[in-house]
């Protein structure tokens, strides 16, 4: 007699709530471009310490070693009126467009996080394994601010093309903040019609988010969570339909600056095989690394198995695959690159990480293919966290544009 079939759960569908985003009230503080930060990605420390030094920058909250501090500086900013909490709960579309293409359009609200105990969420997927330290620091900081200052970044992949719908004649209303960094706009719509709510909702069917941005802070606020009934419970949250709005998936390149490149392809040779490019550096194709330094470049192919088994003890299997496991792993542990603050830095621009090693004695670069998002999302479904610093989702969204914060009347 034949073994009954049990049928597969569905997953469980994503639920997004409206809030009341707390806001920077531009009759007080004037331009709001002057206000937000970029993505953590496109600032270096020199960058953070400038914009610091700016009165009611989001950076003097986002940006800090004492959130104790920070949370305080909040509380002023709310009591005296440059931050004010908008008078009925929303969801807000976000957008970012680049002259006249639309670069990103999603919706920001409350997401509902799974509770402890119930194991791996099926609604929520991360990608990236994480940092128990950073994960720390993410706690301490949201703990200590009560508010999330900006939401973690998820792709979906949605079904309901009423929502996408919905969205675009949103889209027609006079926004509710609108600001410009570098070459993109953000603009921001608020929602709050009951009638409308559930339509733009509607796409969130029972296929998971894929975590593109935050992995640390979705960590940190499991960790705070505990109960159902805990404002951690939820996370301030973007979600982008990547069916409507697909997001980019870019590589993240290794810079090494005490690793000579022509000892480095020397000795990569004896666990991978080596070929010098004669016209210089380029972007690798898919199954290989490129290797660059002082004008030279090597294609780094076919790492050797039993080296790489060796070297991915106690990692997924599938990690053999994976470009970042290879470099990291493998031709690190045969560089000796030590695990260390400075000896590697992390680059998304492939053409700056070649740059930065352009002359002799400056290092080597190490660059990388980019993933697929499905790819990743296959990994993700199968329980297999990558490796840290493998994907570079974009773009991602401002900070201090629309700000959860707990605890206010």
């Amino acid at each position: 007699m034949p073994t009954p079939s049990v049928p597969t759960p569905e997953p469980t569908p994503l639920r997004l709530r409206p809030f009341r985003a707390v806001r920077y009230d531009q009759n007080r503080v004037g331009e709001l471009s002057a206000l937000l930060a970029p993505p953590h990605d496109d600032l270096d420390p020199a960058r953070i310490r400038e914009l610091r030094g700016l009165p009611h920058h989001i950076t003097r909250l986002l940006y800090t070693r004492d959130p104790r501090t920070a949370a305080r500086e909040l509380r002023r900013w709310l009591q005296r009126g440059v931050l004010r909490r908008d008078e009925q709960p929303a969801l807000y579309v976000y957008q970012q467009r680049r002259g006249a293409r639309i670069l990103q359009r999603g919706l920001i609200g409350e997401l509902q996080l799974p509770s402890h105990g119930t194991g791996r969420a099926d609604q929520v997927l991360p990608h990236e394994d994480v940092s128990p330290a950073v994960v720390g620091q993410r706690a301490a900081h949201m703990a200590d601010l009560r508010a999330q200052l900006e939401p973690l970044l998820l792709t979906y992949q949605g079904t309901a093309s009423t929502a996408t719908q919905v969205m675009d004649h949103i889209t027609r209303r006079p926004p509710v903040a609108i600001a410009r960094i570098a070459e993109i706009t953000h603009t921001l719509w608020s929602c709050s019609d009951e009638d409308t709510l559930p339509l733009i909702t509607s796409g969130l069917s029972g296929t998971p988010a894929l975590i593109a941005d935050g992995h640390h802070r979705y960590a940190a606020c499991l960790g705070l969570g505990g109960e159902s009934d805990s404002p951690w419970s939820s996370s301030l949250a973007l979600l982008v339909d990547s069916t409507a709005h697909p997001l980019r998936l870019a590589a993240i390149h290794r810079v090494m600056p005490g690793l000579e490149p022509e000892k480095a392809a020397a000795t990569a040779a004896e666990v991978a095989r080596v070929r010098p490019l004669p016209d210089g550096p380029r972007p690798p194709d898919q199954g290989e690394l490129v290797l660059v330094g002082a004008g030279r470049a090597w294609t780094i192919t076919d790492p050797d198995p039993r080296a790489l088994r060796e070297a991915l003890t106690g990692r997924p299997k599938e990690w053999t695959a994976l470009p970042t496991a290879v470099s990291d792993h493998l031709l690190t542990a045969a560089w000796s690159v030590p695990d260390l603050p400075g000896a590697v830095r992390y680059l998304h621009d492939a053409r700056q990480a070649a740059d930065v090693v352009a002359s002799p004695g400056s290092g080597s670069a190490l660059l990388l293919p980019a993933l697929t998002e499905d790819r990743v999302r296959q990994l993700a479904e199968a329980g297999v966290l990558l490796p840290r610093k493998s994907t570079s989702f974009g773009p991602k969204p401002a900070a201090g544009l629309a700000l959860r914060v707990l605890g206010l009347p």
